[in-house]
């Protein structure tokens, strides 16, 4: 998909859950979004001190390691709401109805079934790397100035928890929407035809300008 695909709303329990869930991928959004902007402002310290000062920033590696899990995958439950995230429509874009809803059903139960494995090992890789009797709470850290490595490790299986329960309120908007034939079900991105999207893109550009 090009762009945000449409997430309808109503009333309902399904509704409502999308949309408190939609409050904390937000938030991830924004902390993901500060991060970046963070590293180009470490950057230009590490760089800027190296060429001024002769002094770059001490653990500039360090410091990347600790941001890079925020940038990665603290947003990706957002992109899944909207359906902004890379995939393949060519078939999608020719189904309709409930053969439609029944092929995004088995696509987010499969994404899904692999989310739990993920989960389950990034968790256990945390609490390899965490420990409260060690200083820090940490059993390891980096390698230059010894920032402890877990907090980036906890990101991951919270990233994809957020991600799982998104997963789910899908699964139960495509279900619904194949049980009850419906045309356009709420708290799922719809699809969108080229023309559509071509559509949606110029008129958000002209609310920018």
């Amino acid at each position: 998909m090009a762009g945000a695909a449409p997430v309808l709303e109503d009333g309902s329990v399904l509704s409502r859950l999308d949309r408190g869930l939609l409050r904390l991928e937000r938030g991830f959004a924004l902390i993901a979004g500060l991060a970046v902007l963070s590293l180009m402002f470490l950057a230009v310290r590490s760089v800027g001190g190296r060429l001024l000062l002769n002094a770059p920033l001490s653990g500039y590696v360090d410091w990347i390691m600790q941001l890079m899990p925020l940038i990665a995958i603290l947003a990706v439950s957002f992109a899944q709401r909207d359906g902004t995230h890379i995939r393949m429509d060519l078939l999608v874009a020719h189904l309709g109805g409930r053969a439609l809803w029944l092929f995004e059903l088995i696509s987010v139960l499969l994404i899904l079934f692999l989310m739990v494995f993920l989960l389950w090992g990034s968790w256990a890789h945390f609490l390899r790397s965490f420990d409260l009797a060690a200083p820090l709470w940490s059993r390891d850290s980096t390698i230059d100035i010894g920032l402890p490595i877990w907090p980036a490790k906890l990101l991951v299986p919270v990233a994809i928890f957020v991600l799982c329960l998104r997963l789910c309120i899908q699964a139960w908007g495509y279900g619904r929407a194949l049980v009850l034939g419906l045309a356009n079900p709420v708290a799922v991105p719809l699809v969108q035809d080229a023309a559509a999207q071509a559509a949606a893109e110029a008129e958000t550009l002209g609310e920018k300008g």
